[in-house]
C-alpha cells in the first residue's frame, strides 16, 4: 500500500485539533475527581477541584496535574512549595462543584481538615497524598505541575467520584476478565 504526499496532507498532518474537537474527545473520557489543596504565599488556603491527575513514576513516588495559566489558583500554586490532593469519594459530587466554582470561598463550606503540615485535605476523601512541588513546566496554555508525593492516606471500601461528559458518576458492577 502507498500513500501518496500532497502540500494539502502535508498541511493537513503539521495543523493541530481544533480546540473544540479535542475537549470534545476528553469530555468523554472518563476521569476521577481530586481537590488539590494548599496554601498561597499570604497563607490563605486555596483549593481547586481537577480531573487532570496522573501518576507519573512509582520510584520516586511522583504525581502531576494541569492548571491553565488563566486559573484563579495558578498564583497560588505557582508559588507553592507543597500541596495535597483529596481524591474524592463518590458521594462527594457537591464538593467537587463547590471547588470548582469561581468567586466563592470554597473552604466557607466546612468539610476538611489542615493536615500537620498546613495542608487542607477534604473530609471523607477516598485517600488524599500530601508532597512537596518539584517542578512547574509551562506547556501549551497551562503548565505541568509534578508533586514528590510524602505522605498519604487511604479509606478501604470507598468508591471513587469519575467525571464524564459534564456529568459526576459513580462506579457501577464490575465485569470480571
Amino acid at each position: 500500500m502507498t500513500c501518496e504526499t500532497t502540500e494539502e496532507t502535508e498541511a493537513a498532518a503539521v495543523s493541530p485539533l481544533q480546540a473544540g474537537r479535542f475537549k470534545d474527545v476528553f469530555r468523554r473520557h472518563p476521569a476521577g475527581v481530586v481537590v488539590i489543596g494548599l496554601r498561597g504565599a499570604d497563607g490563605a488556603l486555596v483549593g481547586l477541584t481537577a480531573t487532570s491527575l496522573i501518576s507519573v513514576s512509582a520510584e520516586p513516588p511522583i504525581l502531576a496535574f494541569s492548571i491553565a495559566s488563566t486559573a484563579s489558583s495558578w498564583p497560588a500554586v505557582r508559588s507553592a512549595r507543597t500541596l495535597a490532593v483529596s481524591f474524592l469519594a463518590d458521594d462527594q459530587q457537591a464538593v467537587a462543584a463547590r471547588f470548582a466554582r469561581h468567586g466563592v470561598d470554597r473552604f466557607a463550606g466546612g468539610g476538611w481538615t489542615l493536615l500537620p503540615t498546613g495542608e487542607p485535605v477534604i473530609d471523607g476523601a477516598a485517600a488524599w497524598v500530601q508532597g512537596e512541588v518539584v517542578q512547574r513546566a509551562p506547556v501549551g496554555s497551562s503548565y505541568l505541575v509534578a508533586v514528590l508525593a510524602l505522605h498519604a492516606s487511604i479509606r478501604d471500601g470507598v468508591h471513587p467520584l469519575v467525571y464524564r461528559d459534564r456529568t459526576y458518576h459513580r462506579l457501577g458492577e464490575h465485569r470480571q476478565p
